[in-house]
Parts: structure tokens; sequence; C-alpha cells
């Protein structure tokens, strides 16, 4: 054999080598390459809230614009850290969560959507009879149930929603209590030791159940635990639960489960509702309450 040839042959030898080294190095490249990817998300929201509490307010086209993300991904980011208490959301982009924020929170978060949640809350309010105890949980879509209920006679309510209270305080034909409690300024929402033993001895005939997110394997569940707690305890002492949600909430999940999917009676939402969901409420036999568009 040729000087030349085993020159070629080394050389050879060399690619190969330089090849395998590449492809061994394939796998963990790649998953280092999305292990970045899960870190930028995180990152990119703990930027996002600092410079909301440096600023006071952050909007989305600038964060889309300064993190190379749509606005699609930078409202998803917004509707999260809102929903953990990090940020307050407003139109076109979010607050710091100072104390008047989450004030204004709650007439902002009534405001999204209006059309669709006064059209649940009128379905809603169609289901509740004179002479039924029901239980309004506090949340802006069943604040549109309130506003509903306004008119009708011979009721019996409880709420642990402020909101809720102020929406029902002029409502003649409505017997209005109210549980007490510390209350969550965020949502206007009372809670806790005292809130729950106000209910401990009743019993209801309905529960109006709002939604922070829903899911057909977890079923209802919210991102305070505190709230879970007193949800979970209106669920287990009313005998018809109904939960009343727009589809924006369907595969979203909280950390804290209120109750699964078959403890529902009645689910009343909008059409954006996925049809896998649609199918997994039928197996589960509960009733589809559809509004219109």
């Amino acid at each position: 054999m040729g000087i030349a040839q085993c020159g070629s042959i080394h050389q050879e030898l060399i690619e190969i080598m330089d090849l395998f080294s590449t492809y061994s190095e394939l796998p963990r490249r790649l998953f280092s390459g999305y292990t970045a990817i899960m870190l930028s998300i995180n990152e990119r929201r703990q930027q996002i809230v600092q410079q909301a509490q440096n600023l006071g307010k952050v909007m989305v086209d600038d964060l889309a614009t300064q993190f190379a993300v749509s606005t699609v991904t930078i409202r998803a980011d917004l509707n999260e850290l809102d929903d953990s208490g990090l940020l307050v959301r407003c139109r076109g982009g979010a607050l710091a969560s100072t104390r008047l924020a989450r004030e204004l929170s709650v007439q902002e978060r009534y405001k999204r959507r209006l059309p669709t949640k006064q059209r649940l809350g009128r379905a809603a309010a169609n289901l509740i009879r004179a002479g039924d105890s029901v239980i309004l949980d506090a949340g802006t879509t069943t604040e549109a149930v309130a506003y509903c209920l306004a008119d009708h006679d011979n009721l019996t309510v409880m709420t642990n929603g402020l909101n809720i209270a102020s929406a029902l305080a002029g409502a003649e034909g409505i017997e209005l209590f109210i549980t007490g409690g510390s209350l969550r300024r965020q949502s206007m929402s009372f809670y806790g030791r005292p809130a729950e033993q106000s209910l401990r001895d009743l019993q209801f005939d309905k529960l109006i159940l709002g939604v922070d997110g829903f899911n057909t394997r977890t079923g209802v569940t919210t991102y305070y635990e505190p709230e879970a707690d007193l949800n979970r305890l209106m669920c287990a002492i009313s005998a018809e639960i109904i939960a009343v949600t727009d589809s924006s909430k369907f595969d979203r999940r909280g950390f804290y489960v209120i109750c699964a999917l078959e403890r529902l009676n009645t689910l009343v939402t909008d059409p954006g509702l996925p049809s896998a969901c649609a199918a997994a409420l039928e197996r589960a036999g509960v009733e589809l309450v559809m509004v219109d568009a």
C-alpha cells in the first residue's frame, strides 16, 4: 500500500470520527435546545413582571416586539400572570399588581367578552326557579348572572362575591346573604374560615359556579387554594351544580381542583366549546346549555 493511499485512508477515518462525534452530540444539543426554549418562557414572564413593576404598565405590542414573539403568545403570558396574581390585565396590556390595580381589574375582567358573558348570564338565570335557594359564586361571569337574577322573585341567594352582592343589593325579591370572611381584592371575593363556617350548616338547591380552568381530565379548577376550599364546600352543600363559563377557560388548568367533571349537573357555555369537551360532557351525563354565538 502506497503512502498516498495510506494518507487517504487516514483522512477518511478522521472524517468518519468527526461525523460520529457530531451525531453523538446531537441528542444532547437537541435536549439542551428544548430546555432553553422551556426556560425562555419562564424567563420571559419573569422579565415581563419585572418590567411592569418598574414601569407600572406594559403593552402587548411593545412586549411582542421586545421578545420577538407573536401578540397571541404575549396575551397568553399576560393572562397566565394575571391568573397567578402577578399582574393585572388591562386593555391592550397589563398593570403592576398594586392594590388599586387589583380593585380595577375586576371591572376590566367584567368588560372582557362582555356580550358573551351577558348571554351566559341570561341562560344561567333561566335555570333558576321561584323559591330556589342559590349560591352564587364570586366572579365576573357569575356577576352577569346576578344582574339577570335581579328581577326574579322569591329567591334566597348566598354569595362570596362583593361585586355580586352589590349587583343584587337593590333586588327586593331576593333575600341576600354574604359569607363574610377575608376579602381577596383581586377577585372581590371572600374566603377563609369565617366564609366556610357561614355555610357549614346550610343546604342549597343550586350552585352557580364560576370557572378559572376547565379540563376534561381534572374537571373545574382554580388558581387560589382558599377559594378552592370554599368552592368545594359549596359543591358539597348544593343539590345541583351549574357551572357557567365562556369557552376561553377550556383546556386551562388551575393548580387546585374544585370538582370532577362528573359532579356537574349542567354546564352553560358558548359555541367555542371544543368538540372533545362536548363529547366528554355527554359521556359524564352533564347537561349542556349552549348560548348563541
